[in-house]
């Protein structure tokens, strides 16, 4: 389990992308605790709910259809208005961008089958421009 780096989320393939929404999905309703993920209860809910945005976004912008928000409306019922900002700031830092890009690379590098190359390309670029 584990929640990627959100500035990734755009350079992920899509079986990792698809699984960021079942793991939230996952949180959603049962609260999971995971070595990888407990991080995530140190801060307010509202992160949670902007790393969500965010994710749903990106979904959204791939044209992948979501059957149901049910859990993610129950889980997040009388949150109230969030300000837009980084979410997991303190996690989500320069180590843990480091820690996500090795990961995906060595996905790329297994031959994941969903791993474009070009996806894959810009990737490298994007890290190249912030590291």
């Amino acid at each position: 389990m584990r929640l990627w780096h959100v500035d990734l989320l755009a350079y992920l393939p899509k079986g990792q992308l698809l699984s960021q929404w079942r793991e939230l999905n996952s949180i959603f309703a049962k609260e999971d605790r995971h070595i990888l993920i407990n991080y995530i209860y140190d801060y307010p809910k509202a992160d949670l709910y902007l790393y969500t945005t965010k994710v749903l976004e990106e979904m959204n912008k791939r044209g992948f259809q979501i059957r149901t928000y049910e859990k993610m409306n129950n889980y997040f019922e009388g949150l109230g208005p969030v300000k837009d900002r980084k979410p997991f700031l303190h996690h989500h830092n320069q180590e843990y961008l480091e820690i996500c890009f090795y990961n995906l690379k060595e996905k790329f590098i297994r031959g994941q089958k969903d791993y474009e190359e070009a996806l894959y390309e810009q990737l490298c670029t994007y890290i190249k421009d912030v590291l």
